[in-house]
């Protein structure tokens, strides 16, 4: 009995840190849309590169305790500032500005 306790423990200590490592892979979003072409864009861009950061900053505060909620509010931010600079690419492929 023991050594299943000890085997069941192993493991799921081990999935948690998997879900940790997995967890902190979530890039962060950076400018990458000119300003002088697409200032909206650029500017919904470092909008979204600031509320990354707040979100670290409670995770730091809170000890990560947050439910992973925060973790995945990084992640939809990480998404959304992917489609803004896809938007951007579009819009320079038509002549747009």
């Amino acid at each position: 009995m023991k050594r299943r306790n000890f085997i069941l423990t192993t493991i799921a200590g081990a999935a948690v840190l998997c879900t940790m490592a997995v967890a902190q892979a979530v890039p962060a979003p950076y400018v990458n849309i000119d300003h002088y072409r697409h200032g909206n864009l650029a500017a919904a861009q470092y909008n979204i590169v600031q509320a990354f950061g707040f979100i670290s900053d409670a995770q730091r505060a809170n000890d990560s305790h947050l439910g992973g909620h925060a973790e995945r509010a990084k992640d939809l931010l990480s998404q959304a500032n992917q489609e803004l600079r896809f938007a951007a690419d579009v819009a320079n492929e038509r002549g747009r500005q």
